[in-house]
């Protein structure tokens, strides 16, 4: 289009028929599944939200940095009884991911709201993710912390 007033404000290159996952669902998803769960679930709704490649590589990239601070954190409290604390610092450490995550699909997710769909329910593969992901980061850290 020639006009600038006349170009739709929001583009529709989006498939309408795969509906995204409520941004705040995720968060669940971090809690009791880890940074692996939430980070695999934050990268399949941004290819629903159909955000850019560097927008999900940014995605995956925090995901890691997350991975890696979980490691730092049980790699240092490994040394004290407390693994509760271990817990709590892990589930910390995820949930920050999770919403460093959100602000980068937020702009996209607005977009979506402004069409007036339905989400799409999280329920089964959020479980899924929380119960093999979380599983898989639970034998990765372990280990780690058993090496150390």
């Amino acid at each position: 289009m020639a006009d600038e007033l006349l170009r739709p404000t929001i583009t529709a290159n989006v498939d309408l028929s795969v509906r995204p996952w409520r941004l705040m669902s995720q968060a669940y998803v971090a809690f009791f599944g880890g940074v692996l769960a939430v980070t695999l679930i934050a990268f399949l709704n941004a290819r629903r939200l159909g955000l850019d490649a560097s927008r999900q590589r940014q995605i995956l990239a925090v995901g890691v940095v997350a991975l890696v601070v979980s490691a730092a954190v049980v790699v240092f409290l490994t040394d004290d009884d407390a693994s509760s604390g271990l817990r709590v610092a892990t589930r910390i450490v995820a949930v920050v991911c999770c919403l460093a995550q959100l602000r980068i699909q937020r702009p996209m997710d607005r977009a979506f709201q402004l069409r007036g769909t339905d989400y799409k329910s999280l329920w089964g593969p959020g479980i899924a993710a929380v119960i093999g992901l979380g599983l898989v980061e639970l034998v990765l850290l372990a280990a780690l912390a058993v090496a150390w």
